[in-house]
């Protein structure tokens, strides 16, 4: 019986030191899971910073340079670029017409003439002129609108000045005819 009770501490002194070497070994794992999980966190902050300060400087980066100038190019010359109205009739003639001139070497080609609104129409040559030679960029503002005029004009092309900017002022008025002044009425008069 002392043997089975010398057993059964041994037995216990096993189990008690084999569940403190668990205990201890788990606290271990534990400690050691959260130590690999700071780890890979501050790598991967780390990898994250790389980037983001990578992309900004990139962002940072200078411009390639501009592609050397062709001295040959063409040259667009406007004789205006504003063309004043004045004060027009409302539905009177909201036509002008602005005239160029390529003073360049090379034929010049206008890629694109857009106005800043709807009520104005562009409308221009499709065909190159050539150098010496002058065309016309017709405008009609629809006059149907009383109040002031102050519209642009943006000519593109293949010239060395590739974009130019007119200009539309004035004012359209209503007939004289078409208001009626009032009669002014007597003091008392209803």
């Amino acid at each position: 019986m002392i043997n089975n009770m010398i057993q059964i501490d041994l037995f216990d002194y096993k189990s008690i030191i084999l569940s403190c070497l668990n205990a201890n070994s788990l606290k271990f794992n534990i400690k050691l899971q959260f130590k690999m999980k700071k780890v890979v966190l501050i790598f991967a902050m780390m990898v994250f910073a790389a980037f983001a300060v990578n992309a900004q400087t990139e962002q940072q980066q200078a411009p390639p340079p501009p592609p050397p100038e062709n001295p040959n190019a063409p040259v667009i010359t406007f004789e205006k670029i504003v063309h004043d109205y004045g004060t027009v009739k409302f539905e009177g003639d909201g036509k002008c017409e602005f005239k160029f001139t390529n003073t360049g070497k090379e034929p010049l080609i206008l890629t694109n003439v857009r106005s800043s609104c709807g009520c104005t129409v562009p409308s221009w040559p499709r065909e190159p002129i050539l150098p010496g030679q002058s065309d016309v960029i017709k405008v009609e503002y629809k006059t149907n609108r009383v109040g002031t005029i102050n519209k642009t004009i943006t000519v593109q092309s293949n010239a060395k000045n590739n974009t130019e900017v007119l200009r539309i002022s004035g004012q359209v008025v209503k007939d004289a005819e078409s208001v009626t002044p009032e009669k002014p009425k007597a003091l008392g008069e209803k």
